[in-house]
């Protein structure tokens, strides 16, 4: 059944990552390999045709703005955190999502990723799916 919201549907994260443009398939097998670095008996399924990662419930997913339904902006790759608002986040390192309990943080290049700094809100949000 076609959905108006979501004109493409993927089948697999395979189609999804064959459907990025080059900028954004980078960034995105980045982050991915940063996530399972972090989880590596996470689960990952595709949710409104963007990947999510779950333990016990959805924890983090990565939307790439050539997904158009997301409201992400215009351009880069958005790594969001499903309960960010439970997150410590001192430095403000994150920005309010669409939702009010999601908090986000959107790339550009591969290069302006701070492997450390967002391995630590990685771990902080696996610590909060355990609670």
């Amino acid at each position: 059944m076609s959905n108006p919201f979501q004109p493409i549907s993927f089948n697999s994260i395979e189609d999804f990552l064959s459907f990025l443009p080059k900028r954004e398939y980078d960034i995105v097998q980045f982050l991915r390999q940063l996530i399972y670095s972090c989880m590596p008996n996470c689960t990952e399924k595709l949710a409104y045709n963007v990947p999510f990662f779950y333990l016990k419930k959805r924890i983090l997913y990565i939307w790439p703005s050539s997904v158009p339904w997301g409201k992400v902006k215009k351009e880069g790759v958005t790594i969001g955190f499903c309960n960010g608002y439970l997150l410590s986040d001192e430095i403000n390192f994150l920005e309010k999502g669409n939702r009010k309990q999601v908090y986000t943080k959107t790339y550009f290049h591969i290069n302006e990723i701070d492997v450390d700094l967002l391995k630590s809100y990685i771990f902080n949000a696996i610590e909060v799916d355990s609670k």
